[in-house]
């Protein structure tokens, strides 16, 4: 079987090679965490709570040692692998405090003497990871998934293999049993084989859609419940009488987090007349002042593209665009050297058939689009098959929340803000950015048999 490789992205030196487990060895891991699903299921939600606590504190203790390692494996600038080292920190102390009042009984009455629900875990849940979050798109599966009663099996993205044995090892060290949580290192051709395992209860996926179907038709075939986040293309609408100092500052920060490889990243800039000129000017320029380079070393703003296909990839959008009829306002060409790098970018006029428009640009590339009125920039918010994220700027609060509960066609949808997960609330979309949904206490019973109990 062909090695796993990882590549630092930055330098395209090879970091570290894996042998891929073999079918045999890969089942006889599913076996064994199944067993221990078994035994973890009759655990206290207090002992669960010490654990997930106890990894909470090993992440935030270690947290830039894993920033370090997300920047080798995947580009991330380390500013931003500690925040996510945190935040990983964060969603286990949200569930080692929540779980048990999230999936407590819930009575009902009825013509029983008795009838409630009752939250039970499924068993083994299968996670198929993606690279550009390595930590945080894993925690915030595990920490709900292990606090309901389940086990976990990992199959993370090939080029971050690292991270992936990295987190297994904070579940162990933690003091989890061995085998309640583990990372499989296979490449997406051993999935399906651990989809079928009769032992496997859930899938959840993170990734692009074409994975997400895929995923979707092996558990769908396999009767297999399943939660997929896809891809975004998340529209940030700004009105007339946004606060513009405020709206671009945003606008930019969200577009560049993590060199622009987010789902949830702000997309396409969708800008009344009214005020087009002068929001693209101001964003212009503080794009072109985000400092782009090594993310090993601190104050960088983007890091590379975490390999050189996808770079390549979002380059032949860029020009596609541009042949197209968009306006390229910065940056748009792949520097000289090594690396996977691609600067910071802007493209304005974009309109439909173009690639800026009809299709997710993973990467720091901006899609300005220009709507006459507010009814007009909701159409062209909504005028996507994506459905993650959506932001809309205004000073009237009442009409963005309007705009936001009403109008925008989106799983998550924020005012005078940039789109975020965060574990109080649900995270998820609609259209073809998935099902199902993570986090608050909608995540944690995703993956639990919602049980009725009738007492006569």
């Amino acid at each position: 079987m062909t090695p796993i490789e990882t590549i630092n992205p930055a330098s395209g030196e090879r970091i570290a090679r894996y042998a891929e487990v073999l079918p045999a060895e890969v089942a006889s891991i599913v076996g064994d965490v199944a067993e221990t699903a078994v035994e973890w299921q009759q655990t206290t939600f207090e002992h669960r709570r010490s654990l997930v606590l106890k990894a909470a504190s090993l992440l935030r203790q270690r947290a830039s040692d894993y920033a370090e390692l997300m920047a080798l494996e995947m580009g991330k600038p380390v500013a931003q692998g500690k925040a996510e080292a945190e935040k990983c920190a964060w969603v286990c102390e949200f569930y080692a405090e929540q779980a048990e009042a999230f999936l407590a009984d819930e009575s009902i009455a009825t013509d029983a003497t008795r009838s409630f629900v009752a939250y039970r875990p499924l068993g083994v849940v299968l996670a198929v990871m993606p690279w550009n979050f390595p930590f945080w798109q894993v925690f915030r599966f595990a920490a709900p998934a292990l606090m309901a009663g389940n086990a976990g099996l990992l199959k993370h993205a090939s080029n971050v293999m690292g991270c992936a044995l990295a987190i297994e090892a904070v579940f162990q060290e933690a003091g989890f049993p061995t085998d309640l949580f583990r990372a499989l290192v296979i490449g997406s051709r051993g999935v399906r084989a651990v989809i079928e395992a009769p032992q496997v209860k859930a899938v959840t996926l993170t990734g692009s859609g074409p994975a997400g179907a895929a995923i979707a038709a092996a558990a769908g075939t396999a009767l297999k419940k399943t939660v997929l986040e896809l891809g975004g293309s998340d529209p940030y609408v700004v009105l007339a009488d946004a606060d513009l100092r405020e709206a671009v500052a945003t606008c930019v920060n969200s577009r560049l987090i993590n060199s622009g490889q987010s789902c949830i990243a702000a997309k396409r800039f969708i800008v009344v007349r009214s005020i087009r000129d002068e929001f693209v000017e101001r964003f212009v320029e503080t794009m072109r002042a985000k400092r782009m380079g090594d993310p090993l070393e601190e104050g960088v703003d983007v890091g590379p593209q975490a390999r050189r296909d996808l770079r390549d990839e979002l380059h032949d959008q860029v020009v596609r665009s541009v042949e197209r009829g968009a306006r390229l306002l910065l940056g748009g060409r792949i520097p000289p050297g090594p690396g996977a790098f691609y600067p910071p970018t802007v493209l304005d006029d974009v309109r439909p058939g173009m690639p800026a428009y009809d299709e997710e640009l993973f990467g720091p590339v901006a899609a300005i689009i220009t709507a006459e009125d507010e009814e007009d920039a909701v159409r062209l918010a909504n005028d996507s098959s994506f459905g993650l994220g959506a932001a809309v700027f205004t000073m009237d609060v009442q009409r963005g929340e309007r705009l936001a509960r009403d109008r925008l066609d989106a799983g998550a949808c924020f005012v005078n803000s940039f789109v975020k997960s965060d574990p109080r609330l649900p995270f998820g979309g609609i259209k073809q950015s998935g099902f199902g949904r993570e986090l608050g206490i909608f995540g944690i019973r995703e993956f639990v048999n919602i049980k009725t109990v009738y007492v006569r």
